[in-house]
């Protein structure tokens, strides 16, 4: 397991393949295009479906500045962009660095007549690729552990955010009361890698979930990240005995 977090540090030294070559981005590309067939079904497996709640809880903090244009950051397959269009925004923008997530993506949007409401597109999240103040709400899931740098994506999501405009990050944390925590660890350490890779045919992916989970920057210490990179009245909301924990913030 990876050494935990500490502060003044990014977790990009933890990566799915620790003696490649590549770069952190490019190896968590590669990964996420070979697992992508079987990520919906693992995800909403491994979650015991609990994902798509949180989802919708993400979705309900924006509610109040009626966005009309919102980025997904990470979008993957685009759980998330869909979920948002309970807000009736205009139009949604979905972007990633994993063309296979992407793709899945688009077949998803197809099948459900939603092509035209969201737009899945390439987009690295340390260099988006829009002006600034484009957009009125921005939403991450789960993606945020998996930036190189990860103060310079925040810095990013803040430019393209308008003033006013509000972001909703969800990303894994680690319980802290018993028996909660201890379950958790378990279930993260023996038994997801092992569901994992049976059903994604990975060996990488569900070794790489756990020790990412471990050395992010939860709580308090992310809701500090988030400032410096020019945020404002950020809170960190923890879900489901603290499985997950949802990020909220403003530009100012």
């Amino acid at each position: 397991m990876t050494a935990p977090y500490s502060p003044g540090e990014t977790p990009s030294k933890v990566v799915p393949l620790p003696h490649s070559d590549l770069s952190k981005k490019e190896q968590v590309a590669g990964m996420f295009d070979r697992i992508a067939g079987r990520y919906d079904f693992l995800n909403h497996f491994l979650s015991m479906g609990i994902d798509k709640g949180w989802r919708k809880k993400a979705i309900r903090t924006l509610k109040p500045i009626q966005p009309r244009r919102i980025l997904d950051v990470a979008t993957g397959t685009g759980d998330l962009a869909i979920a948002a269009l309970s807000l009736q925004p205009e139009q949604v923008t979905g972007v990633d660095i994993s063309e296979g997530m992407m793709e899945i993506g688009r077949k998803k949007l197809a099948e459900k007549g939603l092509s035209d409401k969201i737009g899945l597109q390439y987009g690295d999240s340390e260099a988006l690729p829009f002006g600034d103040n484009t957009f009125d709400a921005i939403t991450c899931a789960y993606g945020v552990r998996n930036f190189e740098h990860l103060e310079k994506g925040l810095q990013q999501m803040n430019r393209v955010l308008r003033p006013g405009g509000r972001v909703a990050i969800l990303e894994f944390s680690q319980p802290k009361k018993f028996p909660v925590k201890q379950l958790y660890r378990f279930y993260f350490r023996y038994i997801l890698p092992v569901l994992g890779k049976s059903v994604s045919k990975d060996a990488t992916a569900y070794t790489y979930l756990p020790q990412s989970v471990a050395a992010f920057p939860e709580g308090s210490a992310f809701c500090s990240i988030m400032e410096r990179s020019g945020f404002s009245q950020v809170k960190a909301r923890p879900l489901t005995f603290g499985i997950t924990t949802l990020y909220t913030a403003e530009k100012a």
